[in-house]
């Protein structure tokens, strides 16, 4: 089997996990956020709950999770995962509720690490509540949680080859059917596409950071 041919099938993979982690992103980024604020309110069955389902979300393993949404709805409640690749869908359920959950602690740091004082000047300003969060503290939380949420980032890429416990084939699927076919050098040669994609976010999270850099607090 020639080298273009192999490398074509993995290539075929890896846009696999790039759009898992395209997906995962884009939702998980705005569900964090209403994640962390509810578990910041002050309605005590809300926060404790949030809380609680953070706590069971990052503390069992999202290869379970991804079992658990693909085979729970069928077997109990016989409801059939929607769409034309359930699998996918499936996978694309369990990385958002996993990835928004850690997301929503990174945003919980950053809301509560903003000085009280940023409250009062809004207070002051006139501004209500939500102006003072829209308006003076999120662009200094966007700041602080820049870094941390860049490397769950990068974690979320490498993540994507869980998704092949659900038969989603993805790159490592790809390259371990030619590893029992004999041809053993794709499965280390994923390791590149991995490289290269976090090569990538490295230099457009960095840029991110230097652009926040004017902003000083």
């Amino acid at each position: 089997m020639s080298f273009s041919v192999v490398t074509t099938d993995l290539l075929v993979g890896f846009l696999e996990n790039i759009k898992l982690f395209g997906v995962t992103l884009l939702l998980a980024i705005p569900l964090g956020l209403v994640i962390a604020l509810g578990s910041m309110t002050k309605f005590t069955p809300l926060r404790k709950f949030t809380r609680g389902f953070v706590w069971a979300i990052r503390g069992t393993p999202l290869m379970l999770q991804l079992f658990v949404v693909l085979y729970v709805p069928g077997l109990v409640f016989d409801v059939q995962i929607p769409g034309n690749n359930p699998r996918f869908t499936a996978a694309v359920i369990a990385f958002v509720i996993n990835y928004a959950c850690y997301f929503s602690e990174i945003y919980r740091g950053g809301i509560e690490g903003i000085p009280k004082g940023q409250y009062e000047a809004g207070q002051v300003l006139g501004l209500s509540k939500s102006q003072t969060f829209f308006k003076v503290v999120l662009m200094q939380v966007v700041k602080h949680i820049v870094p941390p949420m860049g490397n769950e980032i990068m974690t979320l890429i490498k993540d994507t080859s869980l998704a092949r416990v659900i038969a989603i084939g993805e790159v490592i699927t790809k390259a371990e059917s030619f590893s029992a076919k004999g041809i053993i050098w794709p499965l280390f040669y994923t390791g590149v596409f991995f490289l290269v994609f976090c090569g990538i976010l490295t230099i457009v999270l960095g840029k991110i950071e230097k652009k926040l850099d004017y902003y000083k607090g």
